[in-house]
């Protein structure tokens, strides 16, 4: 396998990778990091295609806990960090949480832990 490193703007980019899409072609909800984790922890994930999105944190009965990102975003690679707080800017207790990726043809979920 012959493999090559294209760093530059992305119209750069794209006149030297011969044809290979740049952009995701999958829907995908990594796992946050750190986790465990105190204080922070960084989400990232992928969307194949412009769409609304919304990036939720829930406790383990299901109440919302935050909403993280809300509205269209283009294709590609984004993450975002939770700080740990909650919708009233109060520390979210020590526990498993579950985030939740949704757009408008797919919804991906994964457990993270605060450990205070």
């Amino acid at each position: 396998h012959h493999l090559r490193l294209t760093v530059g703007s992305s119209d750069y980019a794209a006149s030297k990778t011969e044809g290979i899409s740049l952009t995701p072609t999958a829907f995908e909800l990594e796992q946050n990091y750190p986790n465990p984790f105190n204080p922070e922890t960084r989400i990232s994930y992928s969307i194949d295609a412009s769409d609304y999105v919304e990036l939720s944190i829930f406790d383990l009965l299901g109440r919302r806990v935050r909403l993280l990102v809300q509205g269209t975003q283009e294709a590609g690679r984004h993450s975002i960090t939770w700080d740990g707080y909650n919708t009233s800017g109060l520390p979210a207790a020590t526990g498993m949480y579950i985030y939740q990726l949704k757009t408008g043809n797919h919804v991906a979920s994964r457990k993270m832990l605060l450990i205070r």
